[in-house]
């Protein structure tokens, strides 16, 4: 619902059919310039997890509960990059740049489900790592499939949870007649500014469910990592402990590269104030960093590149059957 004032300054309720996404500022060139950027990016994105997900599957030597993870990673960032980009792109090129109310709703759900099942899965993954390196003993039974299964549907299960909260509260607000968001996507930031009642509860909420998560999954992984560099550091091997280190380091850059972003978006009360810097760090993480985890994983892991070689081999004799 949206807002109408009358000239005695009274409010009266009238039906909102839409939002306008402002988007970034500038001209024909900029958006074109914007358009492409955003192209790049998403189709890298779609390529590079798309080929996680493929290899993972394909590939027996990777049917471990870590990659078991990495391929979930993987599935979270392709949808959640397919949910802000493609509609982005659009108003990039479009004169209305207008999302229906429903659609702003849908995309507001489904991406605060997918951010913050994304952060427990980064929580989940450095516990899997703490358990194969500092108790290798037990890890066959505590990271058996079945728990693994119940570890994922958990990080689904607590970002549905998140979202439904998010989106509840922030769409029964009144919204004033101004129904133009100062962003690409709809997010919380931008649509509490449009709203008529006093948001104090909404950002109340929102900093706090998003501090208890940040904080909660931050403390498992730096609790996990803690142990783990003990563990390495005392192992007498050199080449098994660079193996370790080369495997965690990836696992710890992404992780520090989501919360980092995510904490300066949505766990300070300053979040609220600058939306061109919100705009920037919302490329960072919806797009950026979606494309990147690919590339951090497989990089720097020996298995993902041996199992990358081995069906590009596959691929080519394949290829020469057919000729």
């Amino acid at each position: 619902m949206a807002t109408h004032v009358h000239r005695n300054g009274s409010l009266s309720a009238v039906s909102l059919q839409g939002f306008v996404l402002i988007g970034f500022g500038g001209g024909i060139k900029t958006q074109a310039l914007l358009f492409a950027v955003f192209l790049v990016l998403y189709m890298v994105t779609v390529l590079g997890n798309l080929t996680m997900i493929v290899v993972i599957t394909l590939d027996a030597r990777l049917h471990s509960p870590m990659y078991f993870f990495l391929k979930n990673l993987s599935f979270v960032d392709l949808c959640y990059s397919s949910v802000i980009a493609p509609k982005a792109m659009t108003i990039f090129l479009s004169s209305s740049k207008v999302i229906t109310f429903a659609g702003c709703a849908t995309q507001f759900f489904f991406f605060s489900l997918l951010v913050t099942t994304e952060g427990f899965l980064l929580a989940v993954m450095a516990y899997d790592r703490f358990m194969a390196i500092c108790s290798p003993l037990r890890y066959p039974v505590t990271m058996c499939p079945m728990n693994c299964v119940c570890l994922v549907l958990g990080t689904y299960c607590g970002g549905c949870l998140n979202s439904i909260v998010q989106t509840s509260l922030t769409f029964q607000l009144p919204f004033c007649s101004s129904n133009r968001i100062d962003h690409f996507y709809c997010d919380v930031p931008p649509l509490l500014r449009l709203a008529c009642a006093d948001t104090t509860l909404n950002e109340l909420v929102m900093f706090g469910i998003c501090g208890l998560i940040i904080v909660s999954t931050t403390l498992v992984v730096l609790i996990s990592y803690g142990y783990i560099t003990v563990t390495i550091l005392r192992m007498r091997s050199g080449s098994g402990r660079h193996k370790l280190f080369s495997t965690c380091g990836s696992h710890m850059t992404a992780v520090s590269l989501f919360y980092g972003t995510v904490f300066v978006m949505y766990a300070q009360p300053g979040a609220l104030t600058s939306m061109e810097q919100g705009k920037v760090v919302s490329v960072f993480y919806t797009l950026v960093i979606p494309m990147l985890n690919p590339l951090i994983y497989s990089l720097r892991n020996k298995d993902v590149k041996d199992a990358l070689r081995s069906l590009g081999q596959r691929h080519s004799l394949v290829k020469e059957d057919v000729q």
